[in-house]
């Protein structure tokens, strides 16, 4: 996607002349005191700079309104009057309050025109990283884009694996993993440092605070903060709901609450005012907990900077339709039978969490479903998704998992029964799939909304 310059004003740049403005009315008044003290040219030197201001202003405006925009007429109105006040002042006495009444009265012109006639355009940029995570952030993206007073900008960001020892490991970039109607900008060419978007919006919260993957440090929320006039953070996840005053649950996902895009975010998006709740409780511990201050412990200003108007997941989900997916044809392959009816489709779902807890007999438990389903491969359809960033977590965090998580994967797509999906595309296994089978993780409130038969998989079954 190319970048434009912009032939439309930005929010900061129309604040940047208004600035200016009120900068010239200070040094009208400075120009005015200066000729009835007698400093003929010290009001000279600043006649000088008020023209080369007007004059940059100007320029300014034509880069973006074009030549001949009003704004630009009144400047040069006042810059002939400028002119003329100093040519005057150079010859004879000349009163500073008419100098001071004459510039007022143009400058004043000048400032209305801008203020009323320059429409200004947003500019808001999205940081996703991984391309499977993306349906966090799309729905608001697409909002954005048809806009018309918007420009926005989906600039996917690259990501590390991180070695046991946390250092980083290989740098992963997904952008031409996104759906064909997202337009992707490369995050090498967005400036954002120099664009100042008004707005930033970012899915990962962690910063440097993981330990299976980090995003770019550019990309950290701690420094996109010092770029942007709002920055907005939106779980890449959805989490069961649960009572805000079930504290029990609530130490379960608490973590999830403190941290570094979290605190420093300007606002923050979750799935509900239920969990909107949770999180203002849990900011509020953790926030006294650290010694921090001022609006880390205002309740009142946590309930506007957390919202719980709902994750954006939800609403994708909510609006594919079954019939408008592409499915690959070698899943067709699995799932259709000689008739060309469609088995049954099981989504089988394997988190991160359950593998890091159960380990080797977390592998045993997929090897036993694999084993029990297979036998009814005639009636019914696979499709395995474990979570996109379980090898990276293995290899950082259980390496010694590896060779044998390994070899499941490869016999399973060795032997061809079943459906295994790596594609950064969620929502299409959730749609195409007649049931859920599986860990217990924020695919199984997707797999709610649509209605669909749900069991959670124990290992010691």
């Amino acid at each position: 996607m190319s970048l434009g310059n912009g032939n439309d004003m930005r929010k900061k740049q129309k604040q940047e002349i208004l600035e200016i403005f009120e900068t010239l009315h200070a040094a009208h008044e400075a120009v005015k005191s200066a000729i009835e003290k007698g400093n003929i040219r010290e009001a000279c030197d600043m006649l000088a700079e008020c023209q080369q201001a007007a004059v940059a202003v100007g320029t300014n405006i034509e880069q973006f309104e074009g030549e001949g925009h009003v704004a630009v007429s009144c400047l040069e109105e006042y810059c002939e009057a400028v002119f003329h006040a100093y040519e005057e002042l150079g010859k004879s006495d000349y009163s500073g309050s008419k100098v001071y009444r004459v510039l007022r009265r143009l400058i004043i012109k000048a400032e209305n025109v801008v203020r009323n006639s320059i429409c200004v355009r947003k500019e808001v940029a999205f940081f996703p990283y991984k391309a499977s995570m993306w349906d966090s952030l799309e729905t608001v993206y697409l909002a954005a884009k048809a806009n018309p007073e918007c420009d926005a900008y989906c600039v996917p960001i690259p990501y590390f694996d991180l070695n046991p020892d946390h250092s980083f490991g290989t740098m992963h970039y997904e952008g031409e993993e996104y759906p064909k109607d997202i337009e992707i900008t490369d995050w090498q060419t967005y400036d954002f440092e120099k664009r100042m978007p008004d707005e930033i919006y970012i899915h990962n919260a962690y910063d440097d605070c993981n330990f299976v993957t980090s995003v770019h440090p550019r990309f950290y929320s701690r420094n996109l903060k010092k770029y942007t006039d709002k920055l907005i953070y939106i779980p890449y996840f959805v989490l069961g709901e649960i009572e805000p005053d079930d504290q029990k649950a609530t130490d379960f996902i608490k973590h999830f609450v403190w941290l570094p895009g979290v605190i420093l975010a300007d606002q923050v998006i979750v799935q509900s005012v239920k969990m909107k709740q949770i999180y203002v409780n849990e900011y509020l511990k953790a926030a006294k907990e650290s010694g921090l201050k001022g609006n880390h412990l205002d309740k009142k200003y946590l309930e506007q900077k957390i919202s719980g108007a709902g994750s954006p997941k939800l609403d994708r989900v909510r609006k594919i339709k079954k019939e408008d997916l592409e499915i690959p044809r070698d899943w067709l392959k699995i799932i259709q039978k000689a008739d060309g009816t469609y088995r049954k489709i099981i989504f089988y779902n394997t988190s991160i969490s359950a593998l890091l807890e159960h380990g080797d007999k977390m592998l045993e438990k997929i090897e036993r479903t694999f084993e029990i389903l297979k036998e009814y491969k005639d009636e019914v359809a696979l499709l395995w998704r474990p979570h996109p960033l379980m090898p990276s977590t293995i290899r950082a965090m259980r390496p010694y998992l590896w060779a044998e998580y390994s070899r499941i994967v490869e016999r399973f797509k060795k032997e061809g029964w079943g459906i295994y999906d790596d594609s950064p595309d969620i929502d299409r296994a959730v749609i195409i799939s007649d049931a859920y089978y599986g860990d217990g993780s924020s695919v199984v409130q997707l797999c709610k909304i649509r209605e669909m038969p749900i069991m959670i998989q124990n290992v010691d079954v």
